[in-house]
């Protein structure tokens, strides 16, 4: 579909971050609401650095709550292994009915190695590469159970049900794999990879494997070089920029009602804090900045972090999205199901069930 100002309609997101929440019923009202606004998918943060709960396995709770919204965890590459990663990944799109996304992440510090105890931190460039490899590995094994198939004698890695499994084989610069998963094929094909590609050292493996990217910018000038240049280094890579979408990332604060965004924020743009870009004001105002941004090609979407989760993505439901579905920026409704559909993105084909061939 088409945007009235001639660009695709927006895609939206929101996280749902709440530090203080060690119950799920928390994250699963505020992801129903944003569903009720028809965003895209709801991402949850997780590092080894916080106390908390395991982002995914919170978003394996939302799932049954929901029907449409896409589930984004952010689960690191650094110091867990990729076939359970992979597996875990799958398993939130079954249990989800295809609406898993999985933001890759690295930990980068001496403190979380520690935690481990298996090796010592490493620098960002290494982390990433090895990301990269994680991501590649992840959907040669999503791959490696054809649609439909049966899962059996995962031990001896083989399969005897409709359409067998394939062998996966795979040599990191850190650790190795060999498949096939013991997950059948995820509804989606491959969940959707999301990378913040803010940091320059993460940007080669969104260009190479993320479906989504996110760019924290104070400007659509500098969110739109980015975005450029990701889809330079797709293309380099062989892919088609096109499958590739790229949000940019603001925190939003919206106050205690609608208010003219303060000096430095919104229609002066986003200040630039030590967080990233931080809007605050109201939320009509925010509309227009969003309009404004959309309109100048720099993003396909935006992802929406609120200072306060209750109270700030209520008024982005009810101000923002309400604005912009007005103005016939965004959808009102869902016309798919699965995150895939949701972000105009295809399901890809099983390179091996194409092939036959191993990796």
């Amino acid at each position: 579909m088409t945007a009235p100002n001639g660009r695709g309609l927006l895609h939206l997101a929101a996280a749902v971050d709440q530090e203080a929440a060690h119950d799920a019923s928390a994250h699963v009202e505020l992801t129903r609401l944003a569903e009720r606004g028809g965003f895209d998918f709801v991402t949850l943060g997780d590092t080894f650095t916080r106390p908390g709960l395991d982002a995914l396995a919170v978003l394996a709770r939302v799932a049954p709550a929901t029907t449409r919204i896409g589930l984004v965890p952010t689960v690191t590459t650094t110091h867990t292994e990729p076939f359970r990663v992979q597996a875990a990944v799958a398993t939130l799109d079954w249990v989800s009915r295809g609406r898993a996304g999985w933001c890759i992440d690295v930990s980068t510090t001496e403190g979380e190695a520690r935690l481990f105890g298996r090796r010592h931190a490493a620098p960002a460039d290494a982390l990433w590469q090895e990301a990269g490899q994680v991501a590649d590995v992840a959907a040669r094994l999503w791959d490696s159970r054809e649609d439909g198939a049966a899962v059996h004698g995962t031990a001896t890695g083989r399969s005897t049900g409709r359409g067998g499994a394939h062998h996966v084989d795979f040599e990191g610069d850190t650790f190795a794999v060999r498949g096939p998963s013991t997950a059948p094929r995820p509804p989606q094909g491959h969940p959707v990879r999301v990378v913040d590609a803010t940091d320059r050292h993460a940007r080669a493996t969104a260009a190479r494997y993320a479906d989504v990217a996110l760019v924290r910018g104070a400007t659509p000038a500098q969110v739109g070089a980015v975005r450029a240049e990701l889809h330079a280094a797709a293309l380099a890579h062989g892919r088609n920029p096109d499958g590739l979408r790229v949000l940019a990332a603001l925190t939003v604060d919206l106050g205690d009602g609608e208010r003219a965004a303060e000096r430095g924020h919104g229609g002066g743009g986003p200040r630039q804090t030590a967080q990233g870009p931080l809007y605050r004001g109201g939320p009509v105002d925010l509309a227009e900045l969003i309009a404004a941004w959309h309109e100048t090609g720099a993003a396909d979407g935006f992802h929406l972090t609120p200072v306060e989760p209750s109270r700030d993505l209520e008024r982005l439901v009810n101000g923002t999205v309400a604005l912009l579905q007005h103005r016939g920026l965004f959808r009102t409704f869902y016309p798919g199901s699965t995150l895939r559909e949701h972000l105009g993105l295809a399901r890809p084909a099983n390179r091996y069930a194409v092939t036959g061939g191993t990796s």
